[in-house]
């Protein structure tokens, strides 16, 4: 992409990210760094919560046993995440954002409909954190604050993504330690209560409460090239993901199965399960504190995202905008509606994650063209459609109008899912499949027309 003289130079004595897309990124990130980061970023509130969707996979209220939501968590942290550690390994190979390695994938013009989108989620994933953020510090202060919250949480968020590798060593040196000793106080305190028999209830929803597991953990793969380009190695960039992530994933999931175990009706709020723990305040305050970096997240990849379509923009001041930009969405969305739109966004990313996967690994083993004029190829093209159809035709999702043309075409061809099977899952191997398939023709037109594009 670029000749070593052309890296960025450091900042203070230490690397700092490239401003644009044409200097070399510094590589200084080993596996520990990576682990640390991974798991800070699977570190969040959405995990307590996450875990009602485990214990109760289904709208008719039946209830998993703690044996089948703890193996679901734990089987769907490790698979997801092994599926993250190997969305990082194109990035730490080749040193290209996220969005730029799609060229390879897709071609130059086809990475463009996937930045596009990609934008729009992280964006709006973006606004999400920091309305998590601005509630759990609300519920500690008082309504009256919340402006005050969110303002403070953007701007934490958006200096953040101004010095991202500044931040990875502020994360790793500092943040890390307090949010474990929150950690193992929530735990000990929930733990305090006693629990229910490990095998009441049953086994029914285990495949979609482990699908909401390999979700979670698979919605960073395609961020997480615009942090592995900084990996000091494949093996670093890939062991720190599926480490880090899926240890914080497995434990904050479980932590809020403890909780509404113990403390919180399936029907409660699991934020103020966790406040009415003794000195439960102060661990949701270092746990607050710890979600801006999630907001960080998805501001930075914005950035990234936007370099694949203007390279030459300086991403700090792309980072200001797209912070700016969320945080006033923060203050008049209607999250309810808001996360409908984002939750079918993510459901094109799922298959995309499986495409690029087995491409990179399988069809083109690392041999792709990121430059800008990458050609098109239409067949990874129809592969993502393939395992996006896949996806929605056992999950359609609930944004009105989009599910009632999936329930219809479900109905034209009499196919109902089985309740075992799940979307992400069926997704991703479909997509897969499909990947190998198109690549396999593709490879058959080049060997006819060797001048083919």
């Amino acid at each position: 992409m670029s000749s070593p003289s052309d890296v960025q130079p450091a900042t203070g004595g230490r690397p700092e990210a490239p401003l644009t897309l044409s200097l070399t990124p510094p590589q200084p990130l080993g596996w520990w760094d990576q682990t640390v980061l991974w798991f800070n970023l699977g570190v969040s509130l959405t995990g307590p919560v996450t875990a009602l969707f485990v214990l109760s996979p289904f709208d008719d209220g039946t209830k998993m046993s703690l044996a089948a939501a703890f193996t679901a968590t734990v089987l769907g942290a490790i698979l997801g995440a092994f599926l993250l550690g190997a969305a990082s390994v194109p990035g730490a190979k080749t040193g290209a954002p996220s969005m730029v390695l799609l060229r390879g994938l897709f071609g130059r013009r086809g990475s463009i409909v996937p930045t596009t989108l990609n934008i729009a989620q992280n964006v709006g994933w973006g606004t999400i954190e920091i309305i998590v953020i601005a509630t759990a510090a609300t519920a500690l202060t008082g309504d009256a604050w919340r402006p005050l919250w969110v303002v403070l949480a953007g701007v934490g968020a958006t200096a953040m993504a101004v010095r991202p590798l500044g931040s990875v060593r502020w994360l790793r040196k500092v943040v890390v330690w307090f949010v474990l000793a929150a950690t193992v106080y929530l735990f000990a305190q929930l733990l305090s209560e006693p629990l229910p028999g490990f095998t009441e209830g049953g086994w029914t929803g285990f495949g979609w409460a482990t699908d909401v597991v390999i979700a979670v953990c698979v919605s960073y793969a395609l961020l997480i090239g615009d942090y592995s380009r900084h990996s000091a190695s494949a093996r670093a960039s890939f062991l720190g993901a599926w480490i880090g992530y899926g240890l914080a994933a497995i434990l904050y999931i479980s932590l809020g199965i403890v909780a509404y175990a113990t403390v919180v009706d399936l029907d409660g709020d699991v934020i103020a399960g966790l406040l009415a723990v003794p000195a439960g305040a102060l661990a949701l305050l270092i746990l607050a504190v710890d979600e801006v970096d999630e907001a960080f997240a998805n501001v930075y990849s914005t950035t990234m995202s936007v370099h694949n379509i203007a390279p030459r923009w300086d991403r700090r001041w792309v980072s200001v905008g797209v912070g700016a930009l969320a945080t006033s969405l923060a203050l008049v969305i209607d999250l309810r509606g808001y996360q409908s739109f984002l939750f079918l966004i993510g459901s094109i990313f799922v298959p995309l994650v499986a495409v690029m996967i087995t491409d990179w690994f399988v069809v083109s083993r690392g041999r792709w063209d990121l430059s800008d004029t990458a050609p098109l190829r239409p067949a990874m093209l129809g592969a993502w459609l393939t395992g996006f159809v896949a996806y929605q035709m056992v999950n359609p999702g609930s944004v009105s109008g989009w599910n009632d043309l999936w329930v219809w075409v479900q109905g034209l061809i009499s196919f109902t899912p089985p309740t075992w099977l799940a979307a992400s899952w069926f997704a991703l191997a479909v997509g897969a499949l499909a990947t190998v398939f198109f690549g396999s023709l593709e490879r058959a037109r080049r060997v006819e027309n060797p001048l083919a594009a």
